[in-house]
């Protein structure tokens, strides 16, 4: 009698690949395991190349802004004043007007979209936003108390929003704790709490010199007609120091979508991840604030259409970046032609259309909810 031999089991872990090979396909059922700097995450067909076509469209809506306007050029002018072989009116336009603006609506985009999927992802709901719950408008009273005070200069006004934003981040959670905190109360509490210093708001502007109530009014519907290199470089040093460590820790982002039991049962240290993500979210959304105003629904918008898009359980910090960039460069080009000769503010155009999806999205929730029960 011959006996055979059981094949070993092998986990669902151990299937996996530890890593690309060369001899691996590049996509194995549509999923690509990547592993960097001892970080590994899946990555989809379906997402990669939703998140590359976003991308190419925000480019070319971004080059598209920055050849039309009141001075019309080429691709070709444009292209040269890049390279520095045009003439001195020409780089002006292009190098210290448009270029500035066209990369801040790219990058701040960007910046709204990861807090806006960092927020949702922790109080696990699509209205848990950073404009919804308050942090935006404390960002936006941060600045005003900074300008109240009569401290003006490039820093002044983002240290402000900072700290504003973070203010109102610690006062939200306080008030939400109760043994914990969970989403919905983030929620509920950081309405109440936006609703209150929008109060406050109002009346720092009252108190402010005319002229500088007017330029504070027009900031604080959200504009970019002013973006200068200066407002870029603090979102670039932001982006830099925030976005490694919120890639970082996307795994354990996604993990914690599942519940906190289930995710420390897997090993998420909970409170330093909840605690890196809010801190490099209202960050992100602070400075944003600060050179712009307060941009509304880009945070709540962008990470909720690139779920859809990519088909994926949960919200996806890159997807939700490269939809960000295009839903911001979008609204400034509608905001810069559709009403010619006036520019409107960005943040009117990101109000009417985030408005409406908002709309859209409680419908939603409540038909779903009447079809569960």
């Amino acid at each position: 009698m011959t006996a055979t031999r059981t094949p070993p089991v092998r986990t669902a872990i151990e299937r996996q690949p530890a890593s690309v090979s060369p001899e691996a396909p590049l996509f194995r059922r549509g999923v690509m395991p990547v592993r960097i700097a001892g970080l590994s995450t899946p990555i989809t067909l379906r997402v990669l190349l939703v998140t590359g076509a976003l991308a190419v469209a925000a480019l070319a809506v971004a080059w598209w802004n920055m050849i039309s306007g009141s001075a019309a050029l080429t691709a070709a002018d444009a292209l040269a004043a890049l390279l520095g072989q045009t003439d001195e009116a020409t780089a002006r336009i292009v190098l210290e007007w448009r270029a500035p603006r066209v990369i801040f609506t790219l990058l701040g985009g960007a910046a709204l979209a990861v807090a806006g999927a960092v927020f949702q992802s922790q109080t696990r709901n699509p209205l848990g936003s950073p404009d919804i719950i308050g942090f935006s408008t404390g960002a936006y009273t941060g600045a005003l108390v900074v300008a109240t005070l009569g401290w003006t200069g490039v820093w002044f006004t983002p240290i402000g929003a900072v700290a504003g934003g973070l203010g109102t981040g610690v006062l939200v959670n306080l008030l939400a704790w109760k043994g914990g905190v969970s989403g919905l109360r983030i929620i509920i509490v950081g309405i109440g709490v936006s609703i209150f210093l929008g109060s406050v708001n109002t009346y720092l502007i009252t108190v402010l010199d005319l002229e500088i109530a007017m330029a504070v009014a027009t900031w604080g519907a959200g504009s970019v007609n002013t973006i200068g290199w200066a407002h870029v470089l603090p979102l670039l040093v932001a982006l830099a120091i925030t976005l490694p460590l919120m890639l970082a820790r996307a795994a354990d982002m996604r993990l914690m979508e599942m519940g906190d039991d289930a995710a420390a049962g897997l090993g998420v240290r909970l409170e330093r991840v909840r605690l890196v993500q809010f801190l490099c979210g209202i960050v992100l959304v602070a400075v944003v604030t600060a050179a712009a105003g307060p941009i509304a629904f880009v945070a709540l918008v962008a990470p909720q259409l690139a779920l859809r898009l990519t088909a994926s359980p949960s919200v996806q910090l890159v997807p939700a970046a490269a939809m960000g960039a295009l839903l911001l460069t979008s609204a400034d080009a509608l905001a810069r032609a559709a009403f010619l000769p006036v520019a409107l503010p960005v943040g009117v155009i990101t109000l009417v259309l985030g408005g409406t999806y908002l709309v859209w999205l409680l419908i939603s929730l409540s038909r779903s909810r009447k079809v569960q029960s």
